[in-house]
């Protein structure tokens, strides 16, 4: 009898330790708080995760556009990348690609520059916004990646952009 005693007490002193966070255990062997089992906070219902490309493209937009053969930044674009400025001083461990595009009209190499052209403009203008060059890369791809491959002015339009993406 007193073996089945003492067999009994290890046995729920043995689930004890099991469920004990006395060691700054989580529960899942690591160190540190648990795990997160839902949306981050400030997600809700169709709010995208902190910090992720959807919240960015949710909170401030993505993409910002230009006049036929310009890189000058407009009023509208100025308003777009003061709030992705924002944005990405709010989320500091975050890089990105900024990806300057033309529409179909001129030659493969012209739209290669002015595209670079797009990229830089809107990376200078972040820079001058406390966002730090070295958490921005720029690349352009001319007129190979259009949103709009239909011809006419609404779809060139759409395609004169520079687009803001995680890395």
């Amino acid at each position: 009898m007193k073996s089945w005693t003492m067999a009994c007490l290890a046995g729920v002193a043995l689930l004890a330790a099991c469920s004990d966070d006395t060691n700054g255990r989580n529960g899942n062997g690591l160190n540190g708080p648990p795990p997160a089992t839902g949306p981050g906070p400030g997600a809700g219902p169709g709010r995208a995760p902190p910090g992720s490309q959807e919240d960015l493209v949710q909170t401030a937009g993505d993409k910002i556009f230009f006049d036929a053969d310009k890189s000058t930044l407009t009023d509208q674009a100025r308003a777009t990348l003061d709030k992705q400025s924002a944005w990405l001083q709010q989320n500091p461990n975050v890089q990105v690609w900024i990806a300057g595009n033309c529409d179909e009209r001129g030659t493969e190499e012209y739209n290669l520059a002015l595209g670079q052209r797009r990229a830089n403009a809107d990376k200078a203008y972040l820079m001058a916004h406390g966002v730090a060059a070295t958490r921005m890369e720029t690349i352009s791809y001319g007129k190979a990646r259009p949103i709009d491959p239909a011809g006419g002015e609404q779809a060139w339009s759409q395609n004169r952009n520079a687009i803001t993406s995680l890395k």
